[in-house]
């Protein structure tokens, strides 16, 4: 009986250790996103990645964009004190452009006309940058990361070389001073995967009419964006404007979250609201594509880079062929153009719905 039972244990131990050596690896990530909130698309792409049981997020760095820094490392810090993942670091990072500034973007406008979306600068929704704003879901009890984004964005490829994609949801100013404290900071990486950029969007939407081109998470800081796209990344990956505008979120998605029992539900339930005529899943469709790749039907590949002029155009998106690409350093980039939107849909209601994974 006690050579049997010895034998049991040591299969028993010798299948774990095979299961685990077979096991894949969680994929690693860190979220660089401009995390307006509560809910709302940035909160929501966060939580995505977050709820995926086969990734592991190694940061959340935060850079103003669709509002200002403080607001938005507030309202992430609280969205992961109340799904109980508070092990994850949020880190503070770029308060304002490398070079745009909100005085000379007024200035702008009064030439070439008005803008309608300015994230942090939009004059209805305008506050100072360090006044925290309403936050409904109640203020958080645990604080940012001491280290600031761009050292904690070098540090993790530094420390997982080649291993770590980065997710940017927002403008791209945190990685833009990443690359200027590291140069290898893209070429250590294993790609960039990013919410940005619009071509040619086959809506009625306002924003869009009168300029194709604008999309506000590249426009926000063109110069960081510029520096980002000239990079030596391994792979670039990109969720436009083009493809994001044939995705809704409906009041049946947010009752099909509203409907489930964990926290993760309970906050997309109580907080998620539709704004307006357009309410495009921009983020989520991002982070659910790097998830599930085959989500997406069809992709282009272009290389792109920012028009920096002080004219009209600038900020606006620039794209071009093998056959048409100016003489200088432009990087290839895999451009999204369509999707499986029902599979899309699905993918996002179960997630927001499952119960979160563990640390």
């Amino acid at each position: 009986m006690t050579f049997a039972r010895n034998w049991i244990y040591a299969m028993a131990a010798f299948l774990l250790l095979a299961a685990t050596a077979t096991a894949e690896p969680k994929r690693k990530i860190i979220i660089d996103q401009d995390a307006a909130g509560p809910a709302g698309t940035d909160q929501q792409a966060i939580l995505l990645l977050i709820q995926s049981p086969q990734i592991e997020v190694l940061g959340i760095t935060v850079v103003t964009g669709d509002a200002w820094l403080t607001e938005e490392v507030a309202h992430t810090l609280r969205t992961l004190e109340l799904i109980g993942r508070t092990d994850i670091p949020v880190v503070r990072g770029a308060e304002n452009p490398l070079v745009r500034t909100k005085e000379q973007t007024e200035q702008w406008e009064k030439r070439f006309g008005s803008v309608m979306w300015l994230g942090a600068w939009t004059p209805r929704f305008y506050h100072p940058a360090r006044e925290l704003g309403a936050m409904p879901e109640g203020k958080p009890t645990t604080k940012p990361a001491a280290e600031d984004a761009a050292h904690f964005l070098v540090r993790m490829v530094r420390k997982y070389p080649h291993e770590v994609t980065i997710y940017e949801g927002g403008p791209m100013t945190n990685l833009a001073l990443a690359l200027t404290i590291d140069p290898e900071f893209a070429s250590l990486a294993k790609e960039l995967v990013f919410m940005g950029a619009s071509l040619n969007p086959q809506t009625d939407d306002p924003e869009f009419a009168n300029n194709p081109r604008h999309e506000f998470n590249l426009w926000f800081d063109p110069e960081a964006a510029h520096i980002v796209l000239r990079a030596p990344w391994k792979k670039i990956v990109c969720t436009t404007v083009d493809i994001s505008v044939k995705t809704r979120m409906t009041q049946d998605l947010i009752d099909r979250i509203k409907a489930g029992k964990t926290p993760v539900a309970r906050y997309i339930g109580t907080y998620a609201r539709l704004r307006g005529s357009y309410n495009y899943l921009w983020d989520e469709l991002t982070s659910a594509a790097w998830l599930d790749p085959t989500l997406i039907t069809k992709t282009e590949t272009r290389y792109m880079d920012l028009n920096l002029d002080r004219g009209a155009g600038y900020g606006d998106t620039l794209t071009w062929t093998d056959n048409d690409k100016p003489n200088r350093e432009v990087q290839k980039v895999e451009i999204q153009v369509d999707l499986d939107k029902e599979r899309f849909y699905k993918m996002f209601v179960d997630l927001l719905t499952a119960e979160t994974p563990k640390p």
